[in-house]
């Protein structure tokens, strides 16, 4: 059976003494290979190659570093096809959608392509007489990254590529659900001209999640998870002094407005809703139409949409989504969809019982659709994760913007209209952290950031853009006289001016 090992100073290496992981083909529900997990002596290993690499690369000029960064990007187009049949083959998620997991990683490394300018501090001559102040953004050291299943290269490389180009080095613990994608990473890498123990790759649950918190050489932790899981790493990283940024979970709203070209809207539902099994942070599980009229002509549409729809294994090119990551996840989506039933939502169309010939064991879901669903159930104020679609009726915008504002969670909301005034009402007042008008999944380009609120976002700073500069590096301020004569400052026992 195919085995997955850990990734350590440019070495393949197993997990010492430690246990193996099954990783199942959710299409198959078998098990197709075993994920080595590391023990408490690799993960110090790993800490110790980065520690020990990291001052060289940090000494290369910017310059370089984005070369070997751009020789990644080339390397990762090359060899796309490979990398979206791995990814699927673990995950389930059909090959285009790999595709674009993938590629979306892709623009944040052409995006620290431009780290020589990116880092580039500032400079102020004449600031007193004769001083003059400079600061310089320097690396943090070694850092940290802790990702989950659904986007197995995307997040990946929305961490590693900033912390490496910015001089740091990188240990990533990827999803044991799906591992391989991190270490064939890591192996293009240091094909690409990145020096071993630069990009290390570690496989574990909690003990291996707990070690790299603990570690005391590690200086900041990228996150993303459950917002349960993702506020306790959080406060776990900040009591042993790290800079953390921790990324929980979502529940997106589309708004839906009397005006909205209905059929686009429809379209652009459909594949944020069931896109990807619903396994996205940035799906859309919940459209508010306004007005009951809007909501009829909605429901109807959604239902003849729905009925469309194909569901197929990761390798059907005709497939609009595959199964969801694994049998536990499979049950978990199916009970909520029962808890749904029970609270009294109208279950339109039921996704539960779906079967795939050939493929009967895998982990298939079909698309569900619910209606009536209130803010005061259950199933709606918590992440199903999965494909299912709930309308939340409203009556005003205002009404409609309440229901997300008043959320747990802020990451994402969708406003569909035509109405320029509404969109840019709505846009200022929405108490969520990404915004999209006639964008369904409102994810940022790779030069701004990504990142929600309230318990949708932990810490101060997004993933990507700059703020992702600023997060994986640290401002060093440097206030300097060169005095011209023999005279002597009478200054020295007040608080300096400059004046």
């Amino acid at each position: 059976m195919r085995k997955i090992f850990n990734f350590v100073d440019g070495t393949i290496v197993s997990g010492g003494n430690a246990s193996l992981g099954d990783v199942f083909d959710p299409n198959l529900g078998q098990v197709q290979a075993q994920v080595c997990f590391a023990d408490q002596a690799l993960v110090d290993a790993a800490v110790a190659s980065a520690k020990a690499a990291q001052p060289g690369w940090a000494e290369l000029n910017p310059q370089r570093r984005a070369r070997i960064m751009f020789n990644l990007r080339v390397l990762i187009e090359d060899n796309m096809d490979e990398l979206a049949h791995l990814l699927s083959s673990e995950h389930g998620k059909v090959i285009a959608d790999a595709k674009g997991d993938i590629q979306r990683g892709l623009d944040v490394i052409e995006f620290v392509c431009g780290v020589p300018h990116l880092i580039k501090g500032a400079f102020t001559e004449g600031a007193g007489p004769g001083i003059d102040v400079f600061s310089m953004r320097q690396p943090l050291g070694v850092a940290a990254g802790i990702t989950p299943f659904n986007f197995p290269a995307m997040i990946p490389l929305w961490m590693l590529a900033p912390a490496i180009a910015c001089g740091n080095a990188f240990i990533l613990k990827p999803s044991e659900r799906d591992p391989s994608l991190g270490v064939r990473l890591a192996e293009l890498a240091l094909e690409a001209g990145l020096p071993a123990g630069i990009l290390n790759v570690v496989h574990g649950g909690k003990d291996v999640v707990d070690a790299l918190l603990d570690h005391s050489d590690i200086a900041a932790v990228s996150f993303v998870g459950s917002s349960d899981i993702a506020h306790a790493v959080y406060a776990r990283g900040a009591a042993a002094g790290k800079r953390m940024q921790c990324m929980g979970g979502a529940k997106n709203h589309g708004i839906v407005l009397p005006d909205a070209d209905m059929e686009q809207t429809v379209a652009d539902i459909m594949g944020a809703a069931f896109g990807s099994a619903g396994e996205r942070c940035m799906a859309l599980p919940v459209v508010v139409p306004v007005g009951a009229s809007t909501a009829t002509d909605l429901r109807e549409r959604l239902i003849s949409a729905i009925a469309s729809l194909r569901v197929g294994i990761s390798t059907d090119s005709e497939a609009h989504y595959g199964p969801v990551i694994s049998a536990a996840h499979k049950t978990r989506v199916e009970n909520y969809i029962q808890m749904g039933v029970d609270e009294g939502a109208e279950l339109v169309v039921d996704g539960r019982g779906f079967s795939l010939q050939g493929h009967e064991e895998g982990y298939f879901l079909g698309p569900t659709l619910f209606d009536q669903v209130t803010p005061a159930m259950r199933s709606y104020q918590e992440e199903i994760f999965g494909p299912v679609l709930q309308i939340v009726r409203a009556e005003t915008l205002d009404e409609a913007i309440s229901l997300a504002t008043n959320h747990q969670y802020g990451n994402g909301v969708s406003l569909f209209t035509r109405n320029g005034a509404a969109a840019r009402q709505f846009a200022s007042i929405v108490q969520v952290g990404m915004v999209g008008i006639n964008v369904p999944i409102p994810v940022p380009v790779s030069y701004h950031s990504f990142g929600g609120w309230k318990r949708s976002g932990f810490g101060d700073l997004n993933q990507y853009g700059e703020d992702s500069i600023k997060f994986f590096t640290r401002t060093k301020t440097v206030t300097q006289r060169w005095p011209s004569g023999d005279a002597v400052s009478d200054q020295g026992f007040v608080m300096p001016t400059m004046r």
